[in-house]
């Protein structure tokens, strides 16, 4: 693949310019089908193979160029999703604005009264002429306070069985009836919100699928999303974030520059939401408990349980979903027990110090941050008790889960 890579930096010596708009970088990206490299042609890509888009993602990342609007709903979720069930109007007008930059997402599918039980959701939409007039209650949508476009799931059909009455839309944010409310977690973020949709319109232009098959398209981007926990990224690309509200119509330089800037910052110790196996190693030497025979057979689990986990992740997302007709299953599964884990040994290392916050307690805070929202880890993109279902049914081939 030398030649690919060579084709890459050659475009991009009469390419890249720090000066451009981030609107404009992504333009010229996308033209060249460099920004998903693996979409079909004038969508951002080329319809390449998975290793070219890898050889094609290294070469970027090692001009240290700012990437594609990657690593976000649109690119990750709503974009397989069109691609396999929008009509070829819808692709062509919703999928080449994520590869642009030019439209930020967010997932309106769990309710109050309907979380694991998805097909249970009772947001409502009525018919009125070319458009559908939606009612109803979303909660744990991540970025939907910056999103132009939801992934709506709502009952379209309030009589049919609850698989069977729902429809998938793409819903605009931006407009009368849509109210947004960040939701704070006892850790003290706010990454989720909860959306409220009172006579918001979508067109029926906008229904993805066919009516009453919002549960079939539903799986899709459940797929897409528990493969989204093994897919990693490349080191050495700068991101921005893609959306009206966002990064669109800075310059590549103020971007880059907030990069520098967070680079320049004290780097946390925990970046993720498991403490590393060699921090956790410390954590027990510090606090004295690295002779303790129990502690010292925990850590050996967990040590164990981060490496396996890694290679497995390395292993899923290579092969691109082909391991074992679940591997978005077997992702999230191992990584929310990890986050458990990672909570339960930590606690039992530091002890009451645990319970403290800010600059004095263990690892500056960090510790009771990434643990007080541990629980999340098994619930946001389906609960564990979900993915078992996922492993049993498609990985091991058992009978399907009765359906009321």
């Amino acid at each position: 693949m030398g030649r690919l890579a060579a084709e890459v930096d050659a475009w991009l010596d009469g390419n890249w310019d720090p000066r451009l708009s981030v609107r404009e970088w992504w333009r010229r990206l996308v033209e060249v089908g460099y920004a998903f490299p693996q979409w079909p042609d004038g969508l951002g890509g080329s319809g390449r193979s998975a290793h070219e888009a890898r050889v094609i993602a290294a070469a970027l990342a090692a001009r240290s160029v700012l990437g594609p609007p990657a690593g976000h709903l649109g690119e990750n979720l709503a974009a397989p999703t069109l691609l396999a069930h929008g009509t070829a109007e819808q692709v062509a007008a919703l999928v080449r604005p994520i590869a642009l930059g030019e439209a930020a997402w967010c997932q309106l599918f769990s309710e109050p009264g309907a979380g694991s039980d998805l097909a249970g959701v009772a947001t409502k939409a009525v018919r009125d002429g070319d458009e559908w007039v939606v009612t109803g209650q979303k909660v744990w949508s991540s970025s939907a306070d910056v999103a132009d476009i939801g992934m709506l799931l709502a009952r379209t059909d309030p009589g049919a069985p609850k698989h069977e009455g729902i429809t998938y839309f793409a819903i605009d944010m931006d407009q009368p009836g849509v109210e947004v409310r960040p939701l704070r977690t006892m850790s003290g973020a706010a990454p989720f919100c909860e959306v409220f949709l009172t006579e918001a319109r979508v067109p029926d232009a906008r229904r993805i699928g066919a009516l009453g098959e919002g549960w079939r398209v539903a799986q899709t981007t459940l797929a897409a999303e528990r493969r989204s926990v093994a897919g990693g990224g490349v080191a050495g690309l700068v991101r921005a974030r893609p959306g009206r509200r966002c990064d669109l119509d800075r310059t590549v330089d103020e971007v880059l520059e907030r990069h520098r800037r967070a680079a320049d910052a004290p780097r946390r110790r925990i970046p993720s939401g498991a403490v590393t196996a060699a921090l956790m190693i410390d954590l027990a030497r510090d606090h004295g408990r690295a002779s303790d025979s129990v502690v010292r057979q925990e850590l050996a689990r967990y040590v164990s349980q981060v490496r396996v986990n890694g290679w497995t992740m390395r292993r899923i997302a290579a092969a691109a979903g082909a391991l074992t007709g679940a591997d978005g299953s077997v992702a999230k599964l191992t990584t929310s027990r990890i986050c458990q884990q990672s909570r339960d040994l930590s606690y039992r290392i530091v002890g009451a110090g645990g319970l403290l916050s800010g600059p004095a307690s263990p690892v500056g805070g960090e510790l009771q941050a990434v643990n007080l929202a541990s629980p999340g880890n098994r619930i946001g993109g389906g609960t564990d008790e979900i993915q078992l279902n996922v492993l049993g049914e498609r990985g091991c081939g058992l009978p399907r889960e009765p359906r009321r």
